[in-house]
């Protein structure tokens, strides 16, 4: 049975748009046989997060911390699968218009206590708009796909 890795974006413009769609492409990639689920933040419910095997999380940097859409899906979500999903592989970017390290340490602090274990560090998009942000999501996605696929993660 193919594995599923569920993408929590928080996409409010056309630009972090692209990055979810990225995402997606990239988790799709066709040599790589696992489910993929994109949903926006608000709309991931947490019986989504316990159908997945790996979640990869998108966010924008909103006032130095995550976007209130990502903290209100951790406040939905926190309880009802802390216990079920502990182990889960998890990856995150952020589109940061400042330096995404209020952001960063907030995730960390969540996914500590939920006991996610990180595949890399946080990809952090700062600064203003570059084209290549997409394919950095992409490959991140198509990384964390590939490991799930393959049982690494």
């Amino acid at each position: 049975m193919a594995k599923t890795l569920l993408i929590v974006a928080h996409a409010p413009s056309p630009n972090t748009e692209k990055l979810a769609q990225a995402a997606y492409a990239g988790a799709n990639h066709p040599d790589i046989d696992i489910n993929v689920v994109l949903k926006s933040s608000q709309d991931t419910q947490p019986e989504d997060v316990l159908a997945a095997d790996a979640l990869l999380l998108g966010t924008t940097e909103n006032l130095a911390y995550m976007a209130g859409l990502t903290k209100d899906f951790f406040d939905r979500c926190y309880y009802p699968v802390l216990e079920e999903k502990q182990g889960m592989p998890f990856a995150l970017y952020i589109r940061a218009g400042h330096d995404g390290t209020g952001t960063k340490l907030a995730m960390k602090m969540i996914t500590t206590g939920l006991r996610w274990s990180w595949i890399q560090e946080a990809l952090i998009l700062q600064g203003e708009w570059q084209d290549s942000y997409v394919d950095q999501v992409e490959e991140l996605a198509m990384t964390l796909a590939a490991g799930v696929e393959a049982g690494i993660y």
